[in-house]
């Protein structure tokens, strides 16, 4: 299995390296600046989003049509250009947005290729690797992209284009078949809301998209918040320090993610309930963290506590949209979905801080709202859910 998926390992480490080093790259460059307001870090988080939103009805049957390696290649080259742009002094609202298009566009492809590469008992696994190796590169590109900037920002945005550009040569060593033809003349947006509606009628399928949202809308506040509360609480003075306090969130999640496979494979997927409810309970305690230590112990605890969770839900999403609407259609409406709760998450943060929210109080919102959420999400995922690919009951 690892022969078969050690390119797009590969790739996509490259790539989602280089996506947090031009993260914290931008940070650097805001908080290097004098004369930015406070609120636009995470207005720079929701231009991101927007593209994953606004593009959604179409990447998933692009994704689909298409060989899903050439689709890699030109999400990354995307990417670079967004990169360019920073680098040639465009406005960093403008040119991140075309880096988030770029990401928009790499996600269906990136999940949507592993039920090509491997069968079905191997799905959860796979999931795993590519999720640690996700989180590594995650962890790893945003503390030596903060460290970089804090010294250059131009030598490191000159590094996210390299990698981006690196990440789309490996790319050519994934196989170029294409499994599921779409109609493209029919209108995108008619048929992927068809196939909302389609993906909608099994509890398993709505219980999955509505998990995935639920953990993407807790990670970006989290990320987010953290920005504003580590300063204030543990004070942090640039991007590297809060890279490093962000790193044990990802390194919890690595962890997660690896015990994933066997703690709660896809038949048994109402357990992953059960890690999420700790997660929001550990949200609300960082909240009284007050040395740096107890900060980086809760926040492993939460990204464990997010790894268990997503990484069957990823798993199941991929296999019921590779037999039902296609794979990149599947994870273009978790995405879809996912990025639309972002955006609320992360706009209503942007809206609170602009108003003087305190991001302790933050925090405590956050962590409840995540356990409320967690209990009504799985209250409407019957014991045993009707599907005619997992029995989803424990």
């Amino acid at each position: 299995m690892i022969k078969q998926i050690s390119p797009l390992l590969i790739a996509q480490f490259l790539s989602a390296f280089a996506d947090n080093a031009i993260l914290f790259t931008v940070i650097a460059m805001v908080l290097q600046s004098t004369n930015l307001p406070g609120w636009y870090v995470p207005a720079l988080q929701s231009v991101f989003l927007i593209a994953f939103v606004v593009l959604a009805p179409w990447i998933g049957a692009f994704a689909d049509h298409h060989a899903k390696s050439r689709v890699l290649i030109s999400a990354n080259l995307i990417k670079a250009i967004g990169a360019g742009l920073l680098l040639w002094g465009l406005e960093p609202l403008i040119a991140y947005c075309i880096v988030g298009a770029g990401a928009a566009i790499y996600s269906p492809a990136k999940y949507g290729i592993l039920p090509e590469l491997v069968d079905h008992n191997h799905l959860v696994k796979a999931n795993s690797w590519i999720e640690a190796s996700t989180i590594l590169a995650i962890l790893t590109g945003m503390v030596l992209g903060a460290k970089i900037a804090d010294n250059s920002i131009q030598f490191a945005l000159l590094t996210t284009i390299a990698l981006f550009i690196l990440s789309a040569l490996i790319s050519l060593l994934l196989p170029t078949s294409v499994r599921r033809q779409n109609n493209l003349q029919q209108s995108a947006i008619v048929i992927f809301s068809g196939q909302i509606k389609q993906f909608f009628e099994t509890p398993l399928s709505r219980f999955a998209i509505l998990g995935a949202s639920l953990f993407w809308a807790a990670a970006a506040t989290i990320r987010v918040v953290i920005i504003a509360w580590a300063p204030l609480v543990l004070m942090s003075e640039n991007a590297s320090e809060i890279a490093e306090l962000t790193l044990f969130l990802a390194i919890g999640i690595i962890a997660g993610s690896a015990s994933a496979p066997r703690l709660i494979p896809m038949e048994f997927l109402r357990r992953a309930r059960y890690p999420a409810y700790i997660m929001g309970v550990f949200i609300a305690l960082l909240s009284l963290a007050a040395d740096l230590w107890t900060a980086r112990s809760i926040l492993f605890a939460i990204g464990a506590c997010g790894g268990l969770f997503i990484v069957p839900i990823n798993a199941t999403l991929q296999e019921l949209g590779h037999r039902s609407i296609g794979s990149g259609g599947a994870v273009a409406i978790q995405g879809f979905f996912q990025n639309v709760a972002m955006l609320a998450a992360v706009g209503a943060y942007t809206y609170a801080a602009s108003l003087n929210l305190d991001p302790v109080t933050a925090l405590v919102i956050l962590g409840g709202f995540v356990f409320g959420a967690t209990f009504w999400v799985a209250w409407h995922l019957p014991v045993n859910p009707a599907t005619d690919v997992l029995k989803g009951d424990e």
